[in-house]
């Protein structure tokens, strides 16, 4: 895993939008994975102005969202495609058929589940998957025990979860009780993923996923076993990685790769 520790949220969210940004001048038809919740919003952000200056074109971009709320309209104040219209959609230049958000009101939800992976596999895969992460250290809606190897499907989701996003649905009693997700499977066949996590509160989930064991406990901690990940931290959700100095080591060389100065990381003609 490459782990950025940035200043504060909005450094944080500079970092990753550049690191998609990065992604879509690499390739303009590239397979977004995005995510929902409180984290990614100031990434959007940064995305839309970048869009807005001319520097990024979502014309060719396909998108696949993580997850949805079983029984929530697209039209619905909380449903995940009224967050992405909200937040991204309606401010770049991306197709609305391009774009893909599990349907909470599928009545047949293992057909629909095999279709939405079907979709996936049908574009080439995930180029660039976004993610959050949950106090419990859970990825999309992959609560802990969840499979390792599970892919899209039906998720009752646990009292914590429900605790955690009831800020967004003004009590308890009002947030649904299951989701359709991604599996930690589906996500792990992304070529890269991009986590992200602010704030103290998530310090304890970072940790358990970046240098805890892995385990289906902490879902998040799969991605210890994938070839090309990125974290996306400020410093509050840093505070608990035993390996910081570390980190900070390796991003230090990476710029000086990047500037040029070799010479400083000790390569060049004797």
């Amino acid at each position: 895993m490459r782990v950025i520790i940035e200043d504060s949220p909005a450094a944080a969210c500079v970092k990753a939008a550049c690191i998609i940004g990065e992604q879509l001048q690499r390739k303009p038809a590239s397979v977004l994975g995005l995510a929902t919740g409180g984290s990614p919003v100031g990434v959007y952000d940064e995305l839309t102005r970048l869009h807005n200056c001319g520097e990024l074109d979502f014309s060719k971009v396909i998108t696949f969202n993580l997850d949805e709320y079983v029984g929530l309209g697209p039209d619905h104040s909380q449903s995940y495609r009224f967050f992405m219209r909200t937040h991204l959609f309606d401010h770049v230049n991306l197709p609305q058929g391009s774009t893909h958000v599990p349907d909470g009101r599928s009545l047949d939800f293992d057909s629909y589940c095999e279709s939405y992976e079907s979709k996936i596999r049908e574009h080439g895969g995930i180029d660039l998957q976004l993610l959050g992460i949950g106090t419990d250290g859970h990825i999309a809606f992959n609560e802990p025990g969840s499979s390792l190897g599970s892919r899209t499907r039906l998720k009752t989701l646990t009292s914590e979860t429900i605790r955690d996003n009831a800020r967004f649905f003004g009590s308890e009693d009002a947030v649904p009780r299951l989701a359709v997700t991604m599996g930690v499977g589906t996500i792990l066949e992304s070529r890269c993923c991009l986590l992200i996590a602010y704030g103290e509160h998530k310090a304890s989930a970072i940790a358990k996923a970046v240098e805890g064991p892995v385990t289906a406990q902490v879902t998040a901690s799969a991605l210890q076993l994938h070839r090309d990940v990125i974290v996306v931290l400020d410093q509050a959700a840093a505070t608990q990685l035993n390996r910081q100095a570390y980190y900070r080591e390796v991003e230090d060389a990476q710029s000086l790769l990047e500037s040029g100065q070799l010479g400083k990381l000790g390569i060049g003609d004797e």
